[in-house]
């Protein structure tokens, strides 16, 4: 459909990633996710088309711009492959990329920023922890102050590229309880002390890789602190606010994939002497599906359009990601019915989507975390 926030530009980047996805990654897509991992190549070629740049400064090898827009067409153009453990595989470093383009020093922007951007080496976000889970307040990874170190210990797990990662922010505490004891520092996958293991028994998303990482006295020098001292929730909440942005952008995308094969299978597929797009029962699934992804597009526009504003609507961002992973949930269950053992097999977009959508609901803040938070922003507890 037409959208009145569609500028040439973004018409253009929109069209480039889609046409990318669909030369370079879906015909590689389900063997890649077999295979649970992705070429590096992919890295180099994604940094290439410039996806890993927005809100990056030029001189560090980004595009001296942001666009909300953008960021959210690329997510979703990704996920319509179907395979979205890919776009995770490639996207840990994005999830790291708004704290370290606003909060790190820039002896190490001027270092790590290109790396990140070209796709030479990948990054991570080291927030989410064995014990805690979306309980970032209260983390208990710690980094002690020693002269002109940090001593960092502690761990983290579902760690999305923390096996392919060089470089992580990492979330720890240096002061007292609660938000106002967490800072963000920067840490090296070199340093002794440090080690990590894969996560590789999961449902979906085999593609990409997750890890727990283990920091044992790791010596961290003070100047790789990103920010002030005790500042560091702000960035953490604010790396992912764009993160659930590419989440709900990204969820559209599988929408969308399982309403197209659904569509398609529901004309070809003869039943009971005709097509089953004959059938009422299948016409209002995917109708139904249709209305639930019109109203998830028109709600992501509008969040696109304020960040572009310069807001950052934290409510509508927590609202529109569960009630996505909800819609999601809906249209992936109805384009499975409407297939019926066709998409139980393997090499299926739905079917891959089927196992991948449930971390959606998941990643960057559990539903129930998303409407906590949207209460809190909403003033309706004290």
């Amino acid at each position: 459909m037409t959208s009145p926030f569609d500028t040439n530009e973004r018409k253009a980047f929109r069209k480039t990633v889609r046409d990318f996805v669909a030369a370079e990654i879906a015909p590689h897509a389900f063997d890649w996710d077999e295979a649970h991992k992705v070429p590096w190549a992919l890295h180099e070629k994604l940094g290439a088309l410039g996806v890993f740049g927005f809100g990056v400064a030029e001189e560090y090898g980004g595009l001296g711009f942001d666009d909300a827009f953008m960021r959210a067409a690329y997510a979703e153009e990704m996920a319509k492959c179907g395979v979205v453990g890919i776009m995770a595989a490639v996207g840990g470093r994005q999830l790291a990329m708004a704290a370290l383009s606003k909060l790190a020093p820039d002896e190490i922007k001027t270092i790590v920023l290109p790396e990140l951007m070209s796709g030479q080496k990948n990054a991570s976000l080291a927030i989410t922890e064995p014990s805690g889970g979306s309980d970032v307040a209260n983390l208990t990874t710690h980094a002690q102050r020693k002269g002109d170190h940090y001593i960092l210990n502690g761990s983290k797990t579902f760690i999305t590229g923390g096996m392919t990662a060089s470089y992580f922010v990492v979330g720890a505490r240096t002061g007292g309880p609660g938000v106002g004891g967490i800072s963000l520092l920067f840490v090296e996958a070199d340093r002794d002390g440090f080690s990590r293991t894969e996560l590789s028994r999961k449902t979906g998303w085999w593609a990409s890789d997750q890890a727990t990482l283990y920091f044992d006295n790791v010596k961290v020098p003070a100047d790789n602190l990103m920010g002030a001292e005790g500042r560091g929730f702000g960035g953490i909440m604010d790396s992912f606010n764009y993160e659930r942005l590419s989440l709900i952008a990204g969820s559209l995308g599988m929408m969308k994939a399982c309403l197209e094969d659904a569509s398609a299978w529901a004309r070809e597929r003869n039943t009971f002497g005709k097509p089953l797009m004959g059938h009422q029962v299948i016409r209002h699934k995917l109708v139904e599906m249709s209305a639930r992804i019109e109203a998830v597009e028109y709600w992501l526009e509008r969040i696109c359009w304020q960040m572009e504003q310069g807001e950052m609507p934290v409510a509508s961002i927590a609202k529109a990601k569960f009630f996505t992973t909800k819609a999601l949930e809906f249209c992936v269950s109805e384009a499975i019915q409407v297939l019926g053992g066709a998409g139980y097999l393997r090499g299926c977009r739905i079917e891959n989507i089927f196992r991948d959508y449930k971390v959606m609901a998941i990643g960057g803040g559990s539903e129930e975390i998303m409407r906590e938070l949207a209460v809190a922003q909403m003033g309706l507890i004290a």
